[in-house]
């Protein structure tokens, strides 16, 4: 017999506010034992520099996680010109200085290499992985390894403030975008160098800043209400893929899907991937055939209530 795992059954998505100077993985689990929930996972770490919108999935939302690591970032950023780090942040050692003597217009001509589709080389700082190793960790023992070019799209970006030697920056991008690089090019080719010192992440596909809440207000609310009293901070899981086509089904036709078929029901589009719904209730990602049946690609457990 399959033993219980520990914890209550929790179900849905709550936006945290993530604090400077933890991993993103560290605030999870702070997050996840003051909910006592089960399971949890994050979606798009943020570095320990960073702050603002990290989404925490819990339970059957962290099912629907890869939409949420695939979708759109916001984030508002400052650079340091003048200075050139090895990671591109100011979490390392400085490689370079050199004095600044800029102005506004030739911050503002380098900007606009940036927008729209460009390419990045993925820091040896980054998360990304070579043999299953981290290369931050790699780059700690001094090592270097081949990185592969990486093809990304900045929707927006707009200079906020020009301060001598600070660059304030607000971003819309797409997923795998390193800000770090950006600061890291953009004072190359100013020809000072450059690196982050502030990062906030203000927007994570749907999900905003002004819903996120900070785990010192979990924290405090956890030690009069309990566990359960957080309950009111989970979102729905269907708020992540809000923007794929909504499909309705019969509880008869949804129960076959359930059981792994795919079907025909009255009113399905012609093709894409869709979030399915019994009778107004979310159960899960389906995708539409080309003889223009319904087939399930992500099911959720029936009995989405909290414990």
């Amino acid at each position: 017999m399959a033993k219980r795992r520990r914890g209550r059954n929790v179900n849905g998505i709550i936006v945290l506010d993530k604090p400077a100077g933890e991993s993103s993985n560290r605030s999870l689990q702070r997050v996840k034992r003051l909910l006592d929930a089960a399971k949890a996972g994050h979606t798009g770490s943020l570095d320990p520099l960073a702050t603002g919108v990290l989404l925490l999935c819990f339970g059957e939302a962290t099912k629907i996680s890869q939409f949420l690591l695939d979708a759109d970032k916001k984030y508002r950023t400052t650079i340091k010109l003048g200075i050139k780090t090895a990671s591109g942040d100011s979490q390392s050692e400085t490689l370079s200085t050199s004095p600044v003597n800029l102005t506004r217009e030739q911050v503002e001509r380098c900007l606009d290499s940036f927008r729209g589709e460009i390419e990045q080389i993925p820091s040896m700082y980054s998360a990304l992985k070579h043999n299953g190793v981290p290369l931050y960790k790699l780059a700690r023992k001094g090592q270097e390894v081949e990185r592969k070019v990486r093809h990304v799209t900045i929707h927006h970006l707009e200079l906020l403030d020009f301060r001598e030697d600070e660059v304030d920056l607000e971003i819309t991008c797409s997923k795998g975008t390193y800000i770090r690089m950006i600061a890291d090019d953009l004072g190359d080719m100013l020809g000072v160098g450059g690196h982050v010192i502030v990062l906030r992440r203000l927007q994570s596909g749907p999900f905003m800043e002004s819903a996120s809440v900070t785990i010192e207000t979990l924290e405090a609310e956890a030690q009069t209400l309990g566990p359960a009293g957080l309950d009111h901070y989970l979102q729905p899981a269907d708020i992540a893929v809000e923007g794929l086509e909504k499909v309705d089904l019969p509880t008869d036709t949804a129960d076959y899907v359930r059981q792994g078929q795919a079907v025909i029901s009255r009113g399905l589009p012609t093709s894409g991937t869709v979030r399915l719904y019994d009778n107004g209730e979310f159960f899960g990602i389906g995708k539409i055939l080309d003889d223009g049946r319904v087939a399930p690609v992500r099911l959720m457990l029936a009995g989405l209530e909290n414990d």
